[in-house]
């Protein structure tokens, strides 16, 4: 973080595989948390957004579960268009990259690793989390929770994936505030 008087704001990217479910059930909520309507954006946040690490479902709309569990939740004026990560602008322009599960995390350090060789520097290429490793119970080996992928399943599963995307949230933000995230 910068100096006490002007703290750096930052921008944060969610990363399912489709980006139709999880990523964006994350983006929409992280959204109406740092920019409620009618309210001042929150200072530490500069750009939210959402992709998938496959090409599924490029230029869809988030699945109808995603939109229906938002709106029943208070959260209408969400939209989106599916995309692909795309390493070198996505790293570049992202300070924190929050994967959802263990395969997304994985293949997104992969990716990165890549990014810091062909630049020759970890300056100015984004870090990648697990989004669960903030507010999430831990696991075997210390990870946080993962985002469970409700594409297969039921109501109940999207119900989740918004449960988990407000607490992760919030504990994303309080550590921010707190300059723990470096």
């Amino acid at each position: 973080m910068s100096d006490a008087t002007s703290p750096k704001s930052v921008s944060v990217l969610f990363v399912c595989l489709g980006n139709i479910c999880r990523s964006t059930m994350s983006e929409g909520v992280f959204q109406s948390i740092t920019k409620p309507a009618g309210k001042p954006a929150h200072p530490l946040i500069s750009n939210i957004d959402s992709c998938g690490t496959g090409a599924y479902h490029i230029g869809n709309d988030p699945d109808s579960r995603t939109m229906s569990t938002l709106r029943a939740n208070g959260i209408t004026s969400y939209r989106h268009a599916a995309r692909k990560f795309h390493p070198s602008s996505d790293f570049a322009n992202f300070e924190y990259i929050l994967a959802m599960d263990d395969d997304n995390l994985e293949d997104l350090l992969r990716l990165r690793q890549r990014e810091v060789k062909k630049q020759g520097s970890e300056e100015g290429v984004g870090k990648v989390m697990l989004f669960g490793d903030f507010g999430g119970k831990k696991r075997r080996g210390g990870r946080g929770e993962e985002v469970d992928d409700p594409y297969y399943g039921g109501k109940e599963g999207f119900t989740i994936a918004y449960d988990q995307a407000v607490r992760f949230s919030k504990a994303f933000l309080e550590q921010l505030e707190a300059g723990e995230l470096s």
